[in-house]
């Protein structure tokens, strides 16, 4: 980093940083704009000394609101200067920022006309917690998984040079971004066809843990590299003729001395690295970036969590704040998590059998390996923000004698359809899938709930998907598993299940009879369990017998248990997947074998999250909305005895 740059006082922020909430009310110079009606236009009226003030405002307004809604803050404090300064360069929606990851786009709201509606920040119809294109005409793109940006805005510089038009098409991109293979295949294509386009590469040495692997070191060199810059702004400064005479050695000195010449070699010029939190800086350099007719990359070294202590020196804690109270106290969850549940279960396997490995895509806290990084850290992998690499290096552990646990968000799961069908399941690896934030996970919305994964690992020749109701039986089945010897998921939620001794035993494949069998049954899986021993309560009460069955097994089928649930006049299935591919269409399949002696001649329902994708909220209201309730199963099962009510009377 350029001495000049780095080691001068980034003006744009509080003489302190924000050492806590009080502190935030301390009087402060304004900017003389309201943050409740901020346009991009208004940025570009202000002097320095307004510029300042208003990222001073900025990051003391992030701080209270995401206190209050809960939301990704330090990410979004560490964008506030740069945010201003593509705001003040660029003239949305007409030039087009892309986000990358989109969680880091609050500053970018605040800026384009939605500060005033912060407090319903990730709530029910209120903003989105990343880009939305129906959300704003400043979004150009949907973005709530990694890696994605540069294709996307390559595609829109295609688009625009086909079209004939002119603006600016902009990716904005964090260096964890950078660990995701499809980067890669849109640097490849970026700097082949030479078409204008921005990649300014946020790089703050994190993603949501520290970032891992040779990018992360590359990059590390080139923050690093002050040798060759300090010598090249030297000469310039002191003897522009000198200069202009070792132009010609300029590439040798790059290419020995620092690492981004990777970006030059591809067709991309390369400019930086610059002060990401000096605004003036920053708009320099973006309006350079702009006089390009070839791809451009600004490299901006910034820190996460920058303005405030707390996120500055734990950016990992402060990456998602869950609650007014996570963020007052700092403390964790008295109730025991099920990534926790599942950390702790797969250490203590581990102890015993020295060939389990674990692997995770940067997400070693989220999904509860923290705890085995520690105590076996040779056993250990994490690849990044790369799934797609992370199934297939299992695989190759697999096929090679270890036995691999991959623990994964549902949605990012997604991610790797291709490698779980064709290098897990197609060779019958013995690969080991923990599915977390299985079901609606909330508030971050449609791009990462987790309702997908029953229609597609169902599908998986070979898969046994597990289904737990409480973390004893998460526990168990994780041992089932890893002894299996064959391809296995389990999927649990975001949600903690509750801890419940296991009476009856986990048998592979088998259902639980959790109450008997009536001719009204409900079906439930997972956490949906508690949800259908709640409604048959309700209907017991009314005077309508309901059986309750726990599906702990969402592949293979139960056909022993469905052949008994034949008999049946009403069968309910819930599930917090969706219904196209879900657990209620095999049921249904099944039943409706016609090689099966007793047809099933009941009604029949199914409970899950409908086809539309389902918005950010909380998980209690997606549940409601979704139909996935006691109330609305013992509705619909009501409504069943009053047709047959009426049709025995006709």
């Amino acid at each position: 980093m350029p001495k000049e740059h780095m080691d001068a006082r980034c003006t744009s922020l509080p003489t302190k940083p924000i050492e806590s909430v009080a502190a935030l009310h301390q009087p402060v110079p304004s900017s003389g704009l309201a943050l409740d009606a901020l346009e991009p236009s208004d940025l570009r009226r202000l002097d320095e000394p307004q510029i300042d003030a208003l990222c001073d405002e900025i990051r003391a307004f992030l701080i209270e609101s995401v206190s209050q809604t809960g939301g990704h803050l330090a990410s979004n404090l560490g964008v506030v200067e740069l945010t201003v300064a593509l705001h003040r360069a660029f003239d949305s929606p007409k030039d087009k920022i892309i986000w990358d990851v989109g969680h880091q786009s609050y500053v970018h709201k605040i800026l384009t006309g939605r500060g005033g509606q912060f407090a319903t920040l990730r709530q029910k119809e209120g903003v989105s917690g990343f880009p939305r294109r129906d959300e704003s005409p400043h979004d150009p793109f949907n973005t709530g998984h990694s890696s994605t940006s540069l294709s996307a805005a390559m595609g829109m510089a295609c688009a625009r040079e086909q079209r004939g038009e002119s603006h600016h098409v902009v990716g904005v991109i964090g260096d964890g971004a950078l660990t995701g293979g499809m980067v890669y295949e849109a640097l490849n294509h970026i700097g082949s066809q030479r078409i204008p386009l921005i990649i300014v590469l946020n790089d703050n040495n994190m993603s949501i843990s520290h970032n891992v692997g040779s990018v992360h070191y590359l990059l590390s060199r080139v923050r690093s590299a002050r040798g060759y810059i300090g010598m090249k702004r030297s000469i310039a400064t002191r003897s522009p003729g000198l200069a202009r005479r070792l132009e010609r050695l300029k590439n040798a000195f790059k290419y020995a001395l620092l690492s981004s010449a990777f970006f030059e070699e591809l067709g991309i010029k390369y400019l930086g690295p610059i002060d990401g939190h000096n605004v003036r800086t920053l708009e320099t350099m973006l309006e350079r970036a702009k006089n390009f007719s070839c791809p451009v990359l600004l490299h901006a070294i910034t820190t996460k969590g920058k303005g405030f202590s707390a996120a500055e020196n734990n950016p990992e804690k402060f990456h998602g704040i869950v609650s007014k109270e996570a963020y007052e106290t700092n403390k964790l969850d008295p109730i025991r998590s099920n990534s926790a549940c599942f950390g702790e279960a797969l250490c203590a396997i581990a102890e015993r059998d020295p060939s389990v490995v674990a692997l995770t895509a940067a997400m070693p806290s989220g999904t509860g390996l923290k705890a085995f990084a520690e105590r076996f850290p040779s056993r250990f992998f994490d690849v990044g923000i790369a799934e797609p690499h992370a199934v297939t290096l299992a695989a190759g552990m697999a096929a090679g004698g270890l036995k691999p646990v991959f623990a994964v968000y549902s949605t990012f799961l997604q991610r790797a359809y291709d490698q779980t069908l064709h290098d897990v399941c197609l060779q019958e690896l013995p690969v080991v899938f923990a599915v977390d934030r299985a079901g609606p996970v909330g508030e971050d919305g449609p791009t990462h709930h987790g309702v997908y994964d029953i229609g597609f690992l169902t599908q998986m020749p070979g898969m046994t998907v597990y289904a737990p109701a409480t973390q004893d039986e998460l526990v168990e089945m994780l041992g089932q598993a890893i002894a299996l010897g064959k391809p296995a998921a389990i999927r649990y939620p975001r949600n903690a299940l509750p801890r419940r001794p296991i009476t009856t035993p986990v048998a592979h494949g088998k259902w639980e009879i959790v109450s008997p069998i009536e001719p009204t049954t409900l079906i439930a899986t997972g956490d949906m369990l508690p949800v259908a021993i709640e409604a048959a309560s309700q209907l017991r009460q009314s005077g309508n017998p309901c059986g309750v069955v726990n599906a702990r097994f969402l592949a293979p089928l139960d056909t022993d248990m469905l052949a008994r649930l034949r008999g049946c006049h009403t069968l309910a299935v819930l599930e917090a997947g969706i219904l196209n591919g879900g657990l209620g269409e095999h049921c249904l399949r099944q039943l409706a074998d016609p090689s099966e002696d007793t047809p099933f001649a009941g009604r029949f329902h199914a409970f899950g999250v409908p086809d539309s994708p389902l918005p950010h909220a909380s998980v209690d209201e997606l549940y409601e909305m979704s139909g996935l309730t006691a109330a609305a199963v013992v509705r619909r099962v009501r409504a069943d005895q009053n047709d047959n009510l009426l049709r025995k009377k006709a």
